[in-house]
């Protein structure tokens, strides 16, 4: 018997999915195809949420990455209308910080966590179980 790595709940109060996925760019693309087609699904829109997931999983890529480990995505929806986007890693000793001041123009990278910062309403991180870190954002939905 297979383990089951995906979730999907529809109730009429908690809309959830969570994926375990490669820490490759491949892995990345996913997450946010998976973040576009649950969404549509469920109704909503799929952006700004489909470039949160993009930033955050190119992140956990990029710098949460440890050989063998998988990092997650989850996404919720509850019934006060609001969307948790949650991408876990297993580098919970490298937390991400806003770049202050931003990065240079010329610059191919530095700017994700800012666009994170400006498409959601809060985010943050959480760290643990050890030794994952969770970096979450989250949206208010339209009635």
């Amino acid at each position: 018997m297979s383990p089951d790595i995906t979730r999907a709940e529809d109730s009429a109060l908690v809309r959830e999915f969570a994926v375990l996925l490669s820490p490759t760019r491949r892995g990345a693309r996913l997450a946010r195809l998976l973040t576009t087609a649950h969404l549509a699904a469920w109704g909503l829109p799929t952006e700004p949420a489909a470039q949160i997931v993009a930033e955050l999983a190119n992140n956990a890529v990029l710098h949460g990455r440890v050989l063998g480990r998988d990092f997650r995505l989850g996404l919720r929806v509850t019934d006060d209308r609001t969307l948790r986007v949650e991408v876990a890693d297993a580098r919970g000793d490298r937390l991400p910080a806003v770049p202050r001041p931003p990065a240079p123009d010329d610059a191919e990278g530095g700017r994700g966590l800012l666009l994170v910062e400006a498409l959601a309403d809060r985010w943050g991180v959480e760290i643990g179980p050890t030794p994952r870190k969770t970096v979450w954002a989250e949206l208010a939905l339209p009635f």
